[in-house]
């Protein structure tokens, strides 16, 4: 079995092509390949790769969010802050006049006045450096064609397919749907939905500990 690639990110700038593989090794372990590849006079291109594993990727995000938060902070002669302030004027919700922002019109005027695609923000918290979190809401229900049933029939591989998506987004939505079928089965049959008794014990032998 060929290595297999499980998403994909690609830019180009000036000649210079890069391209970022999440890849599936033939021993079932994922790593990052990064791949510059540089377009020559003659039309040849010169490629040079590095390999990020999987256990190094702890270390690899701590590391670019570290190197990116000291540039911006620490040294007036980066682009960096300047970029990341464009980029979050452009896209924060923040930044949007209150009675835009999601939260503040839920406070305002009630559940029943949010549109879909912002209840959905309110789910996803944050949007990515090309966009709001209504407007990923909006392209994630543009995609189920705005059926909630579909909506709610998607898992983590699908979800984390949309840019800014990640387990954690994937996961609150995955679980508002969840809690919204048990309470329609219990407002059907007046039964709740059974629960391990495991996930009892747990939430007990915590409660316990933040005494």
């Amino acid at each position: 079995m060929k290595n297999k690639i499980i998403a994909t990110e690609s830019f180009s700038s000036k000649g210079r092509h890069f391209f970022l593989d999440f890849m599936l090794a033939k021993n079932d372990t994922n790593y990052i390949s990064i791949t510059r590849s540089d377009e020559q006079r003659d039309g040849s291109y010169i490629r040079n790769r590095v390999n990020i594993f999987q256990e190094e990727f702890e270390f690899l995000i701590s590391a670019f969010a570290s190197l990116f938060r000291s540039a911006a902070y620490i040294s007036e002669h980066v682009c960096v802050k300047d970029l990341q302030k464009k980029k979050d004027d452009d896209t924060s919700i923040r930044n949007w006049p209150e009675e835009l922002r999601p939260r503040e019109k839920m406070m305002e005027y009630g559940t029943e006045a949010m549109r879909d695609e912002e209840l959905l923000a309110m789910l996803i918290g944050s949007g990515s450096p090309d966009g709001s979190a209504v407007s990923l809401g909006h392209n994630i229900l543009e995609e189920v064609g705005y059926d909630l049933s579909k909506l709610g029939d998607l898992e983590h591989a699908a979800l984390c397919r949309f840019p800014g998506m990640g387990l954690a987004k994937s996961s609150s939505i995955m679980a508002a749907f969840e809690l919204g079928r048990r309470a329609y089965g219990f407002f059907q049959t007046g039964v709740s939905p059974n629960i391990s008794p495991d996930i009892h014990t747990v939430d007990s032998s915590c409660a316990v500990r933040c005494r």
